[in-house]
């Protein structure tokens, strides 16, 4: 039971024309408040979960961005419905062989964000990757990034660094999700 910010909830799909009435209904409720797109965005970070346009996209798989979760064991190589999903073939020779970059939470050093499209590098400068989500993490009061890393540095605790305006921010790969989930599971 959860929307798009790993918190309790609902997502609620209505026609345009009864948007507003809704929305006015809800409102008037004393335990409702509103939100922006920038608390929703910090939520769903803190959370671990992916923005479709910036973490995932079509070019990316569910092994290289760590959501295998979403495919059923029966439907892996081997299970008793292997197979018959776009994309299968791939995946499974991914699941075998592993992938050259994969998607990893990065926890900031530092107060200061990283913010999409910065470089990651070693301590060396040598490239390591991208982020493609960060912010400050409100809940978890300090600078939390989504990147893809190159699959030799994405072990938790491998330290990294961020270019920020030319400056290298300490970085270090962190387990998603950074907040815990708080949603009904039932």
């Amino acid at each position: 039971r959860s929307g798009y910010t790993g918190e309790d909830g609902f997502e609620i799909s209505v026609a345009a024309t009864d948007a507003d009435r809704l929305a006015r209904l809800l409102l008037a409720q004393p335990e409702v408040m509103p939100i922006g797109l920038g608390a929703r965005n910090s939520l769903r970070l803190e959370a671990g979960l992916c923005l479709y346009g910036n973490d995932i996209d079509t070019t990316t798989t569910p092994v290289e961005a760590a959501l295998t979760w979403a495919i059923q064991k029966v439907r892996r190589a081997g299970g008793e419905r292997a197979g018959g999903y776009p994309g299968a073939a791939v995946i499974d020779r991914q699941f075998a062989e592993g992938v050259s970059r994969k998607r990893v939470g990065l926890i900031s050093a530092e107060r200061m964000p990283v913010r999409e499209g910065a470089k990651v590098v070693d301590e060396a400068g040598n490239e390591l990757g991208v982020v493609t989500s960060g912010s400050l993490g409100p809940s978890v009061n300090q600078p939390v990034a989504l990147a893809y890393l190159k699959s030799s540095h994405i072990a938790t605790g491998t330290a990294v660094f961020a270019l920020v305006r030319d400056k290298k921010v300490p970085m270090t790969v962190a387990p998603t999700p950074f907040a815990p989930h708080r949603y009904f599971r039932g």
